[in-house]
């Protein structure tokens, strides 16, 4: 898909989204609920605009700078080289954005559940298809695994890339299966994604110093 057409539909559907919350809630000036703990259950409250309309004006505008981001990248040619993949990563995220837009909506509306145990296979397809990514990425300054190490050489740029979209892939898998293990979901996304980031680290490091013997 053409970088234009996708971010076109983005914002299309970010102003459906408001519409639809306009329609199920309306301008009521009743508090709402906009954050929830690891048991699943609402535990912060906001205004309307929290609720209805925050979450797809920030996806919109993130979306927009995710675009325009490689533009600035003096690397900027190797980023087309994975142009289609980074657009899907675009699409996932905005799409992960949404869902998590809907379930608000949903919630607000009435309809009690979990709201952990729904996030975690959002959260798990968002980690899948940005291991995905990593796997294609080339080296430039703003998208990837960015090491002084990684930075420096492409060959330990490529190999930590392909280590880190494996671990970012189980990751998401693992994050995927919490669905019917809702009160683990927090955990096991918090240390599978900050063991990820320590372990590619460590390992661009000893790939560089191997490199330089």
């Amino acid at each position: 898909m053409k970088t234009r057409t996708l971010i076109t539909i983005i914002l299309v559907v970010g102003v459906l989204m408001m519409g639809i919350g306009y329609m199920l809630i309306g301008n009521t000036g009743e508090t709402l609920a906009t954050h929830w703990n690891a048991a699943g259950e609402a535990d912060g409250y906001g205004s309307v605009f929290m609720a209805m309309y925050f979450l797809p004006l920030l996806t919109m505008a993130m979306s927009i700078m995710l675009v325009v981001i490689p533009k600035l990248d003096p690397l900027k040619a190797n980023v087309e080289k994975f142009r289609r993949e980074y657009n899907i990563l675009i699409a996932t995220f905005a799409t992960f954005m949404y869902y998590i837009q809907g379930l608000t909506l949903a919630w607000n509306f009435g309809i009690k559940f979990s709201m952990t145990g729904l996030m975690s296979p959002g959260f798990g397809l968002l980690f899948i298809v940005t291991g995905i990514v990593l796997r294609k990425a080339k080296r430039n300054y703003f998208i990837g695994i960015r090491t002084p190490w990684t930075l420096s050489n492409d060959t330990v740029w490529e190999k930590t890339h392909e280590l880190g979209g494996w671990l970012f892939i189980t990751s998401g898998i693992l994050t995927t299966l919490c669905v019917f293990i809702p009160g683990a979901s927090i955990f096991v996304l918090l240390v599978s994604a900050i063991g990820a980031s320590l372990i590619t680290m460590v390992y661009s490091f000893l790939e560089f110093k191997k490199i330089e013997k």
